[in-house]
């Protein structure tokens, strides 16, 4: 018995060797990819994991003085959390930055995956180029220079958009006083400066698609829209579903720039517009409460961190290959 006890040892620790050799020897063999790599796993380290233990801020009376360690539990532990929850302001500002992704992502992904098929249909390579030269170059514009454009197409006593409507024989609107409009106002702009970028991966979807499959069905009399439903459609499924993941994994967070310089101090258009990092910025700003806006962050990434794994885990019960992980 002690024999076959000591066999089977040796067999677990000679399988334990093979593998920790098998292991140095890949090492080995992608030492240069791996060396590549480690600057990049550096910065990982320094600028994304590292900072996470600064969470811990939100459970502290922060004090500059003694610092992040240094400063005293809050008592009771979630009171940073309590404003967030028992603010009407708190509230607005979640349930906007919520709903305002929402429709973000909703009319983006029609915007992208349409333009990009759109494009991938032109046959004239130079006119292809050049149109998504001009769709791409909005993106490289500040947030602020968007927004200086916007107060001046939108201003009530001399905005373009109002003496175009004066032109016209109605009234002027007064965007900066109506929330109402301010949703799709956002959504214009957003588009307007991103869906050139966001087309670049459903087009580099697009173009790997083999072209024999476009060929058999031309054979078989399919139409161009037939092909685009029947191929071009099912086949950026996969890039679809993947990309959709990773924008809930920040329906949590808003694009502070574009908030701040589309909107910024115009308290009347808060009810629509107001969202959490807005409002966290300006709450800092007024009371310098780094517990508080700590708190924030972290209901943020924590929320995000649920969806995603959600998210992920329909993705996977609909299309197992679609999913992140």
């Amino acid at each position: 018995m002690r024999t076959i006890t000591a066999t089977s040892s040796e067999r677990r620790t000679g399988t334990a060797s093979r593998r920790k050799l098998g292991l140095l020897k890949d090492l080995y063999r992608n030492r240069s990819l791996l060396l590549m790599f480690l600057p990049f796993a550096v910065l990982l380290l320094l600028f994304n994991y590292l900072p996470m233990a600064g969470l811990v801020i939100a459970f502290k009376d922060f004090d500059f003085t003694k610092g992040i360690f240094g400063s005293a539990w809050m008592d009771p532990l979630l009171s940073n959390f309590d404003y967030l929850f028992s603010s009407d302001a708190a509230f607005r500002a979640i349930r906007n930055t919520v709903l305002l992704n929402v429709l973000f992502i909703t009319v983006g992904l029609v915007f992208e995956v349409g333009f990009a098929l759109l494009l991938n249909e032109i046959r004239f390579r130079f006119f292809k180029r050049v149109t998504q030269s001009i769709t791409f170059l909005p993106f490289f514009i500040s947030w602020i220079v968007v927004g200086v454009f916007s107060y001046n197409l939108l201003n009530y006593e001399s905005g373009s958009i109002n003496r175009l409507i004066e032109w016209m024989g109605f009234g002027s609107v007064d965007f900066y006083s109506n929330a109402g409009l301010w949703p799709i106002i956002l959504t214009i702009a957003l588009r307007w400066k991103a869906t050139g970028y966001g087309t670049i991966i459903y087009l580099a979807a697009l173009t790997s698609i083999d072209n024999s499959y476009y060929e058999a069905a031309a054979i078989d009399g399919a139409s161009r829209w037939q092909q685009i439903r029947h191929i071009s459609i099912p086949m950026l499924k996969p890039t679809v579903i993947i990309l959709t993941l990773l924008a809930v994994g920040r329906i949590m967070n808003a694009d502070f720039g574009m908030f701040y310089a589309m909107v910024g101090d115009a308290s009347l258009l808060f009810p629509t517009t107001d969202v959490i990092d807005t409002f966290v910025y300006r709450s800092l700003r007024k009371t310098g409460d780094i517990g508080m806006a700590s708190a924030a962050g972290f209901l943020q990434s924590t929320v995000a961190f649920v969806l995603v794994l959600t998210s992920n885990y329909a993705a996977r019960k609909i299309d197992k290959d679609s999913a992140i992980f």
